[in-house]
């Protein structure tokens, strides 16, 4: 397997002019001569030349309305090659920049999608965008992403780190501080929550919203329960889950909802809208579904605060669920895909 992809691996650092290989879990990674980016876009002018000397019986395009994924796509068709086109959440235009997406997506970035062999959703949510986005639906596969194996964190070292003991009730979200995700919604609900504490763990998106939630936690007065952390220095991912009580993803869209699978793993109650791809295979008792709504979110934290046998009963089962869709149940799904293209 290669992988081809730009060298950008930090927007403070100037990206590579020069093209490099190394072997990553026994795959060659090509980081490609990138003279140019926007932001995290890097202009790689080589990736044609770069699959014409590989020769590939199947390629798998990620991601949306880049240079890469664009200019692989139109390879393989030229070229015929059959390739699996995977959105990563990226395919529906949200938040910012909603008309020039669309148009974008109107004309050069069209033939991505519906040139694709085979459009990988890794949702029903994910599947219903591509279907409106005029690809045809018996092109169309769910494949989910998978759960890390289940694991036993120790408990402690985040309510250090924040300030409280281990009697304090504390919810916890992950990942980028962005809109979309319903951070806003969360720092808004604890008001009506006595004594509950709030930590948002993850990396700043640019998006102005970090100053916007310092700002809102002050005005209703809950500063002192609201913590905004950086990851760098943090415990490992998977560890940030045993100090929680109650795991909330209160996104507006997510394709699937990666960090949700985590709290699966860990064994963590989950609340988490109706939104987010992952929630159909938590559904059945495995974490509370809700809409996405404030009060349904406000509500649901209530009541799983307020009942302690259900939060354990939620991270059993959502720890099985993990069991079932581990990578390494995935993993063959992904291979019998490539293997039909390549008959």
């Amino acid at each position: 397997m290669d992988v081809y992809t730009t060298s950008l691996v930090d927007l403070g650092i100037r990206p590579r002019l020069r093209s490099r290989i190394s072997e990553v879990d026994g795959a060659r990674v090509h980081y490609l001569g990138t003279p140019a980016r926007y932001r995290w876009m890097g202009i790689t002018p080589l990736v044609p030349f770069a699959l014409e000397r590989s020769e590939p019986d199947v390629l798998h395009v990620f991601g949306f309305r880049d240079f890469v994924g664009t200019a692989a796509a139109a390879w393989a068709r030229v070229r015929r090659v059959p390739y699996v086109f995977e959105p990563l959440g990226m395919f529906a235009p949200k938040l910012r920049k909603m008309s020039l997406k669309r148009v974008l997506d109107a004309t050069l970035y069209r033939r991505v999608a519906t040139g694709a062999q085979v459009a990988l959703a890794t949702s029903e949510v994910e599947r219903r965008e591509l279907l409106l986005g005029g690809v045809r639906r018996e092109r169309i596969v769910i494949r989910p992403n998978g759960f890390p194996a289940p694991i036993d964190g120790a408990a402690g070292a985040l309510r250090g780190r924040i300030g409280i003991d281990a009697d304090a009730p504390l919810l916890l979200s992950v990942g980028r501080v962005a809109r979309g995700k319903g951070l806003e919604l969360l720092v808004e609900t604890l008001p009506e929550l006595p004594g509950v504490h709030l930590a948002i763990v993850g990396p700043d998106g640019g998006h102005g919203l970090m100053r916007e939630l310092t700002s809102l936690r002050d005005r209703l007065g809950v500063a002192e329960r609201v913590h905004l952390l950086e990851p760098s220095g943090l415990l490992p991912p998977l560890e940030l889950y045993a100090d929680a009580d109650i795991f909330v993803l209160a996104s507006r869209h997510e394709n699937f909802g990666m960090v949700a699978a985590e709290a699966a793993a860990a064994g963590t109650a989950i609340v988490i809208t109706d939104r987010c791809g992952v929630a159909d295979l938590l559904r059945e008792g495995a974490a509370c579904v809700v809409p996405y709504e404030p009060s349904a979110i406000r509500e649901a934290i209530a009541r799983l605060l307020g009942d302690a046998p259900l939060r354990e009963q939620l991270g059993a089962a959502a720890r099985d669920v993990a069991r079932q869709l581990s990578w390494e149940a995935i993993v063959p799904r992904q291979e019998e895909i490539y293997q039909r293209l390549v008959r």
